[in-house]
């Protein structure tokens, strides 16, 4: 049964989906006898970097037109906040990027497009900005490089609407019963290497 990869703020959907996706995926690998690499990443402040011009461009991919595009926008466009404390207030200052708190459904919007740019052997889950791939195999220099070529497109994608994946905060896991020793997955981000971990606690589980 395919899944929707998509299960942050849906009705009938949670963190379970994630974890169940993730361990059907380490069990037929370990059926096959196959290596399965899996990469979680750390988007940096997703939220509040959300590029709100994204929003409105996704809305038109979805054929969305009318008048439901201008309130959105009209909704988005020039908002201010301030910091108080007690009776003191400071200034006010324009927050040009990012979306509301509690607009969920326009945060999941401009998120949407991320996995349309995973390799054809890669598989991803995506829940709020928890992002995680796995791409299995028996040729470990196959999986590094379906890997790599799908962060390199990532990251283009965030460069594209004004996100960051931290390297160093992300990680790489290898999933594996097989008896001879490997070298750890090599993926890197710009010159920076994704830390090759023994293990990951992903949503409250250590895996």
């Amino acid at each position: 049964m395919q899944i929707s990869p998509y299960s942050g703020f849906r009705k009938g959907r949670s963190t379970l989906d994630n974890l169940v996706f993730l361990e059907s995926q380490i069990r037929d690998a370990f059926v096959r006898r196959n290596h399965l690499v899996s990469l979680f990443f750390d988007i940096e402040k997703a939220y509040d970097r959300t590029w709100r011009y994204g929003i409105l461009r996704n809305m038109y991919d979805f054929g969305l037109r009318g008048n439901l595009p201008i309130f959105i926008f009209n909704f988005l466009d020039v908002r201010y906040f301030h910091v108080r404390i007690g009776h003191s207030s400071s200034h006010k200052y324009m927050q040009d990027q990012g979306v509301p708190q509690g607009s969920v459904t326009l945060f999941n919007i401009h998120m949407s497009s991320i996995l349309d740019h995973l390799s054809s052997s890669v598989r991803g889950m995506l829940c709020v900005d928890d992002l995680q791939v796995s791409c299995q195999g028996s040729d470990m220099r196959l999986i590094e490089r379906q890997l790599q070529t799908t962060v390199n497109r990532l990251v283009q994608w965030c460069d594209q609407n004004g996100h960051t994946i931290s390297p160093s905060k992300s990680s790489c896991v290898h999933f594996c019963r097989k008896r001879n020793l490997h070298p750890d997955p090599f993926i890197h981000i710009g010159n920076i290497q994704i830390p090759a971990v023994s293990a990951v606690r992903f949503f409250g589980v250590n895996l």
